[in-house]
């Protein structure tokens, strides 16, 4: 593998190699062309720093600066990635929002974040009106030629580089540049990517997993990343045969439907799939049937990537009531099992798993800035003439330099973790 670059910058990455492509966009040109159709928007390394630059330049215009909080409201776009690397280099936070958030749900993380600008595309124009707040830009009206680029004006330990939510619109959690750093290393490091390497998002850069599972990581080791707007099996594999992809992550619903697409074949060509820790092995056996390497990956909006297990060693391994066998921690991930009262546990034992370590996130945000504790509230819907809790329920607990997932799991003789 080559040796990673010591520092998340992507100026650096750009004066190595200015010519390598960094992002494929094959999103379809139209919304509704035929399937396993795809289209090409390459930006090399040296055009994504530059983008980036003037972006960052752009959003300087605007009255951003170091400490505001930048939120997006997009599909999977080159802007994503740059609007990141614009943000560090203004030492902002960015803070995307999924567009798969409703009218009722996408007020949630800006009630938790309080923007100073919300950037969105286009399409998303009816969701955008949902949000309250009223100092917005579009991409279009972000995208200026003639502004000038900034370089980095520093890193303030204080101020997440990057503000992602759960599925629900909250909690939301801060991650700065170091600990995204730490998260890329592990990433590359666990699954061996190298300089080489290209991979395709099937799940939206909004995600931690759509985030932290390859696309950072690949342009970290300065790989290519591939982007579709939305998802369709038949275009993922007709831009793996057409683009040399070696790396894919997905989810465990996109592992079936590629699985039953008629031009599954092209899976041969991936060195490499990773999956969720949802997965059952028998959805796993068709890329394990053509030669692809596939592992399976544990993790939580508080620690995208915390254990890993090789299908490989695992086929045996989920038998009824034994639990899924998510492997062993990743790379400066440290791990433990406590029991109901708090007590560490030693050996083959069963408890709550807690995670540790410089992949750790930072804590939990508000407006205020960050909250180990008490910043977050169930959110309680009416439903019915009843309240109904629908978020915060799965959330686990920051304390003591550890995360507390407040979820069952097993360790066995080996070391190996079972989520139960």
């Amino acid at each position: 593998m080559e040796t990673p670059l010591v520092t998340l910058s992507l100026a650096r990455r750009a004066d190595r190699f200015p010519d390598r492509s960094a992002v494929v966009d094959v999103s379809e040109e139209r919304l509704y062309a035929s399937a396993e159709t795809v289209h090409e928007d390459r930006v090399s390394y040296g055009e994504l720093s530059a983008i980036a630059g003037r972006t960052a330049g752009r959003l300087a215009s605007l009255g951003i600066e170091g400490g505001d909080t930048v939120c997006f409201v997009s599909r999977n776009r080159v802007a994503s990635l740059a609007l990141l690397f614009a943000c560090r280099r203004l030492g902002a936070t960015y803070a995307p929002i999924s567009h798969r958030l409703t009218p009722a749900t996408v007020e949630r993380p800006f009630d938790a974040v309080d923007p100073d600008i919300v950037v969105s595309e286009t399409a998303q124009r009816d969701l955008v009106r949902s949000i309250p707040f009223d100092r917005s830009v579009t991409l279009d009206e972000l995208a200026d030629e003639t502004s000038a680029g900034i370089e980095r004006r520093g890193d303030d330990a204080n101020v997440p580089l990057l503000a992602p939510h759960g599925e629900s619109g909250r909690p939301i959690v801060g991650f700065s540049a170091s600990t995204v750093e730490w998260n890329c290393i592990a990433a590359a490091v666990t699954w061996g990517l190298c300089g080489t390497d290209s991979a395709i998002v099937c799940t939206p850069l909004s995600t931690v997993d759509g985030l932290f599972r390859v696309a950072l990581p690949v342009l970290y080791v300065g790989g290519t990343v591939l982007l579709d707007r939305a998802f369709d099996p038949g275009d993922t594999l007709t831009a793996v045969a057409d683009h040399g992809v070696t790396t894919l992550s997905c989810r465990s619903s996109a592992v079936r439907e590629l699985a039953a697409d008629e031009g599954f074949d092209a899976i041969e060509g991936l060195d490499r799939t990773i999956c969720d820790e949802s997965t059952p092995p028998a959805a796993l056996e068709p890329y394990g049937d053509r030669g692809v390497s596939v592992a399976r990956a544990y993790g939580r909006l508080e620690c995208p990537v915390a254990l890993s297990q090789s299908i490989e060693t695992d086929r045996d391994g989920d038998e009824p009531g034994d639990g899924t066998s998510v492997g062993r921690p990743v790379p400066d991930c440290r791990t433990r099992l406590v029991d109901a009262d708090g007590t560490v546990l030693e050996g083959a034992a069963e408890g709550t798993l807690q995670l540790s370590g410089p992949v750790l996130a930072d804590g939990y945000v508000t407006a205020a800035g960050t909250d180990d504790e008490d910043w977050f509230e169930p959110v309680a819907e009416e439903t019915a003439g009843s309240a109904e809790v629908v978020d915060g329920d799965d959330r686990g607990r920051f304390a003591d330099g550890w995360f507390d997932t407040g979820e069952p799991f097993r360790r066995d003789a080996d070391g190996t973790y079972y989520l139960r």
